[in-house]
Order: C-alpha cells, then sequence, then structure tokens
C-alpha cells in the first residue's frame, strides 16, 4: 500500500470516527435530556397527584365534587400538554442534529466523490464511466435535496398540529370548567 493511499484511509478511518463519536454525543444528549425531563414529569405527577387525592376527599357534598374535578382538569391537561410539547421539541432538535451530520458527511462523500473523478478521467476510457458517476452523484444530490425538503415539510406540519391539539385540548377544558362553574 502507498503511502497516500495509507494517509487517505486514515483520514477516511478518523472522519468515520469523529462522526460516530458527534453521534453518539448527541444521542447521549438527547437521552440525558428525555430521562430529565421523565423525572421531572413523575416528580410533579406525584406531588399533583397527592395535592389532587387531598382535594377530593375534602369534598362533603357532591356538587362540589363536579367543580373540583373541572377545576382540576385543566392543569391536567396543561401539564400534559407540556410534557408532550418538551418530547417533541428533544426529538425535533435531536434530528435537526443528526440531519446536520448526515448532510455533512453526504457533502464529504460526494466531494471525495468527484476529486477521485477527475484524477480518472485521464485514463483512456474512464471519461465515459466518470460522466455516469457524476450523472449519478448529480441526481442522488437532488434527491436528497428533495428528501430534506420533505422532512422539513413534514417538520412543520407536525408542529402545526401540535399547536392545534394545544388549541383545541385548552378549549375543551376551558368549556368543561365553564359549563361545571354553570351547574
Amino acid at each position: 500500500m502507498s503511502n497516500q493511499s495509507f494517509e487517505q484511509l486514515a483520514a477516511t478511518q478518523k472522519l468515520g470516527a469523529d462522526t460516530l463519536l458527534t453521534l453518539i454525543r448527541s444521542t447521549s444528549s438527547g437521552l440525558e435530556r428525555l430521562t430529565a425531563l421523565n423525572i421531572a414529569a413523575a416528580r410533579d405527577l406525584l406531588n399533583t397527584s397527592v395535592a389532587n387525592t387531598q382535594q377530593v376527599l375534602a369534598v362533603k357534598d357532591i356538587s362540589d365534587l363536579s367543580r373540583v374535578n373541572a377545576n382540576l382538569l385543566q392543569p391536567a391537561l396543561e401539564k400534559w400538554l407540556d410534557y408532550s410539547r418538551g418530547v417533541y421539541e428533544l426529538a425535533t432538535s435531536l434530528q435537526k442534529e443528526v440531519g446536520a451530520l448526515a448532510e455533512g458527511q453526504y457533502a464529504q462523500l460526494t466531494k471525495s466523490a468527484a476529486a477521485s473523478l477527475d484524477k480518472t478521467k485521464s485514463a483512456p476510457g474512464n471519461d465515459i464511466i466518470a460522466a455516469t458517476v457524476k450523472t449519478f452523484l448529480d441526481s442522488s444530490g437532488r434527491v436528497y435535496e428533495q428528501l430534506n425538503s420533505l422532512s422539513r415539510q413534514a417538520n412543520a406540519i407536525a408542529e402545526a398540529n401540535i399547536k392545534a391539539v394545544t388549541n383545541a385540548t385548552s378549549q375543551v377544558a376551558a368549556a368543561a370548567k365553564r359549563t361545571t362553574v354553570k351547574k
């Protein structure tokens, strides 16, 4: 193996190792944040459950029970929505990090392939192969961009859906509370 081939192999392996470490760090950070979110949600659920149980046990009249239940519904829905929003934001953040990493890797791959093509063009008969590979790289680049665009659109739709569900749930909880208060 020539010294130049060995250096190229070493550089490729280093790039692969760096990419893997970045991916591991991103994933570990995401899992750490998800664990913290889940622990906070569990702690809040326990505290809220104890407080809610005390409120329900303090009720002396059946009509007060429906009022207490309505008062407990809105905060529970809001906490659930906050938790869901937190999980969604975490997943979106992690997806963006991994997407950026994949995009960088793809750019490096196409740059490397293009450089290799330029070196092989000079050999007789390789111009046809080089043109074919270049066409393939161009096509794969367009496909990659289309997939990226679809991914961004899907994220925008998901975000709009979460906002719509948040608004609808808040309106339903508020309506339920108003109905119970009127009784």
